[in-house]
């Protein structure tokens, strides 16, 4: 929503430089991490798209929700920043429509009128933060510090399932039937009997599941199980010889 100008966010003219890489004005952690900044009000956004960039952060403007909707995944932000009350669609409607996306985009929200409901949802929804305006530039570093974190985090464990799923897909019905109870804490002579081969055929499976998956330990075999999920052993044990 629209404030009296300089009322968003308390930045001088004279923005301080991070320390430590002061020639390129690049803060320590930044990276050039891409950051959305979505309000109506003009003065807000030029004030924290400069102060982003003055701590290395690539900032892009965005007057509204659905300007950003249009562009997310050309741009697709490390993080958003967005005000709740906007013409259109409120910040609770874009939070919601990001959160249909198939990657997280952690959101820091600011507003001039909050109130304890609304924050309690934003807080349900996923938010990083809700500062309220006036706020200072430390806060606003901090959060997206935070959202940048847990973007980081989220792309890190969506690699890792992509590559399990990658190895689990190099194996065959039977391996994947012998991970499954090698995980479910079973020894070789119990899958054996469950399965009906021999042991010594069991030991040939197990041995090409720790090398096709590329561990050493049940420990790390029950992990990577873990991540995939039950929906995802279906998918990948579907159409597979048993051999």
């Amino acid at each position: 929503m629209t404030q009296p100008q300089g009322a968003a966010l308390r930045v001088a003219e004279d923005v301080p430089r991070p320390r430590g890489n002061a020639a390129e004005g690049v803060a320590p952690g930044s990276g050039g991490s891409r950051i959305a900044i979505v309000d109506d009000d003009p003065g807000v956004l030029r004030s924290i798209a400069r102060l982003l960039a003055i701590h290395g952060y690539v900032a892009r403007p965005f007057s509204s929700p659905e300007s950003l909707l249009a562009e997310i995944g050309s741009f697709a932000p490390d993080c958003v920043i967005a005000d709740l009350s906007m013409p259109g669609l409120t910040g609770l409607e874009l939070q919601s429509k990001l959160a249909e996306s198939d990657r997280a985009y952690p959101i820091v929200f600011v507003t001039a009128h909050g109130d304890i409901r609304t924050s309690v949802l934003a807080m349900r929804g996923g938010a990083v933060d809700f500062l309220t305006k006036p706020f200072e530039q430390a806060e606003l570093l901090d959060a997206v510090g935070r959202a940048i974190a847990r973007s980081i985090r989220s792309r890190q464990q969506a690699e890792r399932l992509a590559q399990v799923r990658e190895r689990v897909g190099s194996l065959t019905g039977r391996e994947i039937e012998v991970y499954k109870q090698v995980v479910s804490g079973l020894l070789n002579k119990q899958i054996a009997a469950n399965l009906g081969i021999s042991e010594k055929t069991v030991k040939v499976h197990r041995a090409r599941v720790m090398r096709k998956m590329g561990m050493r330990s049940v420990a790390q075999l029950a992990r990577a199980a873990a991540e995939l999920g039950s929906d995802g052993w279906n998918e990948q044990g579907s159409d597979r010889s048993f051999v």
